[in-house]
C-alpha cells in the first residue's frame, strides 16, 4: 500500500492514501461536476470497497475506479446505479502518462479488500442534514429527524393539495426511492416502514416529490435522499419532532384562495373545501 498522506490528484478530485480510508477532495471550479461540489470531500474507509479498477479513458485519460461495497455508501445505494459516469463519485479520471502510478495505487487498495460482500451497515458518512431542494410541485427539507414536503399551488396536483402539507418522521419510514431528473419520471418517494407496495404514480403521491426541468436536480434531491436513507437505517436513535413551527399568514392565504378555486372548479368537495380550509386557519 501506498504511503500514508500520499496524493494521486485527478480532474475535478485527488485522493490522499491513508492508513485505513482514503480521502477524496472534490475541485470547486466551474467545470467540476455539481454533485462532487456538494459533497465536497469524503472519508471512504478502506472495509467500504469492494474492488478497484483501472481502465482507458477517453482522449487519452485513464480512470481509476473504486467499487463500493454493496449497503456500504447510502449515497450510492440512494442512487441505485443511475449516476452517469461523470457523476461517478468513486471514478479518478488521469492523464494517461499517469497510468503507472494509477496501478499501483489500484494494487495498493486490492491488497487492502478483505470483503467485498454486502455490508451490514453504512460505512460512509451521509451529507450532513439541514438539507433542502425545490422539487417541481414542492420544496423538500429535511431536518435530520423529519421530512416535510411543502406544496406549491403552481405545480402540485391536486390530489395533493387535497391531502395538505406533509411531514414524516424517518421513525416512520422503511427507505427511499430516488428516481433520477435525468429521466422522464423523476421524483423522490418516501417509502413507508412496513414495506407496502404503492402504484399510484409520483404526482399523486404525498409521500413524493416530482422532478422538472430544473427541479430537483441530482447535485441536491440525491444528498437529500442520501441523508434520509441514513437517518432511515439509524432510526433507532432518532427523535420524532414533537414542534410545529407557526406559518406565514400570507402563505395560508394564499392556500386558502388557491384552495377556494378548486372549489369553484368543481375539484374539491363542500366538505373536503371546509374541512381543509380549517386545518390551514388552525396552523396561524
Amino acid at each position: 500500500m501506498s504511503r500514508m498522506g500520499d496524493v494521486l490528484a485527478g480532474f475535478h478530485a485527488a485522493w490522499e492514501f491513508g492508513t485505513d480510508s482514503v480521502l477524496i477532495r472534490y475541485e470547486r471550479g466551474i467545470r467540476t461536476p455539481k454533485l462532487f461540489q456538494a459533497l465536497g470531500e469524503r472519508r471512504v474507509p478502506l472495509a467500504a470497497f469492494a474492488g478497484v479498477t483501472l481502465s482507458p479513458g477517453k482522449r487519452g485519460t485513464v480512470v481509476l475506479r473504486a467499487e463500493p461495497r454493496p449497503g456500504a455508501d447510502p449515497l450510492m445505494e440512494a442512487a441505485a446505479g443511475q449516476l452517469k459516469d461523470a457523476h461517478d463519485p468513486y471514478r479518478l479520471v488521469l492523464p494517461a502518462e499517469r497510468e503507472s502510478l494509477a496501478e499501483r495505487y489500484a494494487d495498493g487498495l486490492r491488497s487492502r479488500i478483505d470483503d467485498a460482500g454486502p455490508a451490514d451497515r453504512h460505512l460512509v458518512a451521509a451529507p450532513e442534514a439541514p438539507l433542502a431542494f425545490k422539487a417541481y410541485d414542492g420544496k423538500a427539507s429535511f431536518d435530520g429527524t423529519t421530512v416535510r414536503f411543502r406544496w406549491f399551488w403552481t405545480g402540485a396536483s391536486t390530489a395533493k393539495w387535497k391531502a395538505g402539507d406533509q411531514s414524516f418522521a424517518v421513525t416512520e419510514l422503511g427507505g427511499v426511492e430516488w428516481r433520477s431528473p435525468d429521466g422522464l419520471d423523476g421524483h423522490l418517494r418516501l417509502l413507508p416502514r412496513d414495506g407496502t407496495p404503492t402504484t399510484v404514480p409520483a404526482d399523486q403521491d404525498p409521500a413524493a416529490v416530482t422532478f422538472g426541468l430544473g427541479y430537483g436536480p441530482v447535485h441536491e434531491s440525491l444528498p437529500f435522499a442520501a441523508a434520509v436513507l441514513s437517518a432511515v437505517r439509524g432510526r433507532s436513535t432518532a427523535v420524532p419532532a414533537t414542534a410545529v413551527p407557526r406559518r406565514d399568514p400570507a402563505d395560508i392565504a394564499e392556500r386558502i384562495r388557491h384552495l377556494g378555486e378548486l372549489h369553484q372548479a368543481g375539484l374539491v368537495t363542500d366538505e373536503e373545501f371546509s374541512s381543509k380550509k380549517a386545518e390551514l386557519l388552525a396552523e396561524l
